[in-house]
């Protein structure tokens, strides 16, 4: 199987550990992962703020460098909902490569049948659903899943796991107010688990969770649960 890794902008710019994550996940399974170099950004920010012109050279950008590909994995929920929901309504010739996009635990459970990646990690975790995630790719337990076989890992519910943490890109500059009081309200959750780490799939998301749990000097680290399936057991 030809996968392709596309990275998105927030991880490229600040967290680029988490595409080697992705890519050092996959290759322990024993498939080889590319990275087209002319990849860019999939134009979510563009098409949900009504600029779907803006966006369309990002589309057909996509298309161009992906649709070679047997599988296209995105270490990001909320650009993987964009892709394969929006695409193919703004252009329809996406379709095809919008269907072989997935988010990582899809790739890994759906397609390549696997949830023992051979990951350890001796750490008391909780995990946040994001909301592309949760809501529009359903990725329901995948991840937890994936989680659940790691060496070592203790894993404790998060409570009111669902409720959104605030942050919604520019949801969370255009209200800021209803923003930080969903903030607050997600990090008093994260705090009641006694959990050591927040794992989530958006690195977006756990930027704002992050933040906001540092302010309060919880001790608490912020990490994708892809940088969690890397760390490869002994």
């Amino acid at each position: 199987m030809r996968i392709a890794l596309f990275i998105t902008c927030v991880n490229d710019l600040a967290f680029p550990a988490t595409g080697i994550a992705v890519t050092r996940i996959l290759r322990r399974l024993g498939h080889t992962v590319d990275f087209p170099a002319d990849q860019t950004c999939c134009g979510q920010m563009h098409a949900n703020t009504g600029y779907r012109a803006e966006a369309m050279p990002m589309v057909r950008n996509y298309v161009d460098v992906f649709d070679s590909y047997d599988a296209v994995v995105v270490p990001s929920g909320s650009c993987t909902a964009m892709i394969r929901d929006q695409y193919p309504r703004l252009h329809p010739p996406a379709t095809s490569v919008a269907a072989r996009t997935y988010e990582l635990s899809e790739l890994l459970v759906d397609v390549l049948g696997v949830t023992d990646v051979g990951a350890e990690f001796p750490e008391t975790v909780t995990y946040h659903p994001t909301c592309h995630g949760l809501r529009m790719l359903r990725l329901g337990d995948r991840p937890l899943t994936l989680l659940r076989q790691v060496r070592g890992i203790q894993l404790v519910e998060l409570g009111d796991a669902e409720e959104c943490c605030g942050f919604g890109g520019t949801f969370a500059l255009k209200n800021p107010d209803v923003s930080t009081a969903m903030l607050t309200d997600k990090c008093a959750r994260v705090r009641d688990t006694g959990a050591r780490v927040l794992a989530a799939a958006d690195n977006s998301c756990l930027a704002h969770i992050g933040g906001g749990l540092d302010r309060h000097r919880s001790g608490v680290r912020a990490m994708h649960y892809a940088d969690i399936l890397a760390g490869a057991s002994s």
